[in-house]
Order: C-alpha cells, then sequence, then structure tokens
C-alpha cells in the first residue's frame, strides 16, 4: 500500500478552510439560511443627477412653526417631505391634512420617536405599522419612507423598516437646528447651503421657530446656486 504525505503547510490550509465554511454555514443556519432577511442600506444622498436637493422635515412637535414654513413652502411654490410621527398626527390630524393636501410628502417617522437601536425587529415593526395606520387614515396615502428618530439606523430598525416596505432616510446636510442654544441664522443657512450641497442631497431640519425663520434665505440660497429644492422621492 501506497503512503502519502503532504506538507504540513497545506493540511493547515485545508483546515482553516474548513472551518470557515463550517462557521460561515452556523452563521447562515441562524441568520435563517435562504430566508434570512437582506436588508436595504439607508439611504443618506439620491442618487438622482439633475440639480435638485430635497427637503426633509422631521416633525415630533413643532404646530405652533409648521404654518410658517408651509406659507414659505407655498409662496416659493416648493414642495417639500414631512416625516411625521404617529403620536403628532394623533394630536393634529388637521395639520398633518393640511400638510398632505398642499403637496408635500408624508414620510413615517414612527409613532413615538423611540430610541429604534434599542427596539427589537418586532418592537421596530410594531412603532412603524402603529403610525403608518395613522397617517394613512388621515392622508389616504400609505407611507412608503421612513426617517428613524435620532438618525439611529442599527441592524433591527434596517430590518424592520425593510420587512414593513420602507425606504430608510438619513440625511446629506443637517441644520442641527434642535440644539441648545439655537444656531445662529447664519450658521442654519450654512450648514445646508454649504459643501455638502450636490444634487441628490437630502437636507434635514425640523419645525423649530428659528428654522422657519431662515427657510426663506436656506431656498434662496440653493436656488442662486442653480438648485430645486423637491421631495425626497424625486431624489431617489
Amino acid at each position: 500500500m501506497r503512503v502519502y504525505f503532504f506538507p504540513k503547510w497545506l493540511i493547515q490550509a485545508v483546515l482553516i478552510g474548513l472551518c470557515a465554511l463550517l462557521a460561515a454555514g452556523v452563521l447562515w443556519s441562524f441568520l435563517g439560511g435562504d430566508d434570512a432577511a437582506v436588508m436595504a442600506n439607508p439611504v443618506y444622498q439620491g442618487t438622482n443627477t439633475e440639480k435638485k436637493v430635497a427637503l426633509a422635515i422631521n416633525v415630533d412637535w413643532g404646530e405652533d412653526v409648521l404654518p410658517e414654513m408651509l406659507d414659505t413652502l407655498d409662496k416659493a411654490q416648493i414642495h417639500a417631505t414631512f416625516f411625521v410621527t404617529g403620536r403628532f398626527a394623533e394630536k393634529f390630524p388637521e395639520l398633518v391634512e393640511q400638510i398632505a393636501a398642499a403637496g408635500h410628502e408624508i414620510g413615517n417617522h414612527g409613532y413615538k420617536h423611540p430610541h429604534p437601536d434599542q427596539l427589537s425587529v418586532a418592537q421596530n415593526q410594531q412603532d412603524i405599522t402603529k403610525s403608518e395606520a395613522i397617517l394613512e387614515k388621515i392622508t389616504g396615502v400609505k407611507p412608503t419612507l421612513y426617517a428613524p428618530p435620532y438618525g439611529e439606523h442599527g441592524e433591527t430598525c434596517l430590518q424592520a423598516a425593510d420587512q414593513c416596505g420602507y425606504t430608510t432616510i438619513l440625511w446629506t446636510a443637517d441644520t442641527v437646528d434642535w440644539e441648545d442654544p439655537a444656531p445662529s441664522h447664519d450658521t442654519l443657512v450654512q450648514r445646508v447651503t454649504g459643501d455638502k450641497l450636490c444634487s441628490g442631497a437630502i437636507l434635514l431640519m425640523h419645525p423649530k421657530a428659528h428654522t422657519a425663520e431662515a427657510l426663506p434665505d436656506i431656498i434662496s440660497t440653493i436656488q442662486a446656486k442653480g438648485y430645486q429644492c423637491v421631495k425626497v422621492s424625486e431624489v431617489l
């Protein structure tokens, strides 16, 4: 009988390869095999190459400020995307209806503005779908865009949004208008019209009094640079 001897390095390589395959198989099985969820990446910037930028307004408060922002947008003939929480929509359904009736896009911002990364997939799904039902009842349209509260986008958040049929939206440039003390007028304008302004950019803001006051200058600066302000869905 002939006996074959193999180099030590070859045996080690084969063993390492087998261990890697075994580990991959266990992981694949743990994730559900062929049924494992494939999570879509969050969108920081649209792929539209035209000179268009999206205005994203996250709403969980600001009922006293929103009318002024809506008036500014109406005068400029601009439609934006308002990501609204379910609890806000429950308290102010007429205002949400007014936003939708003006031609703006309504996105989902969860129901009670939780920290999504602290929730399970099932808990995130519950928060998203509860808000969805409220928004759809008010506007007659099911939202398809989801802006996670606090911008958190961990695995459980992304998986829940994806399984609920949503595209997760983040931002390219942020006004950070929630800061205390409030940022200056010029700072607010610069944060979303400076170096990060580009085709497909998503510009984030909230219904704060200083943001409403700066909004006309934000819009005029964007337009002066040759860009058109549109809804988020128009830059995807």
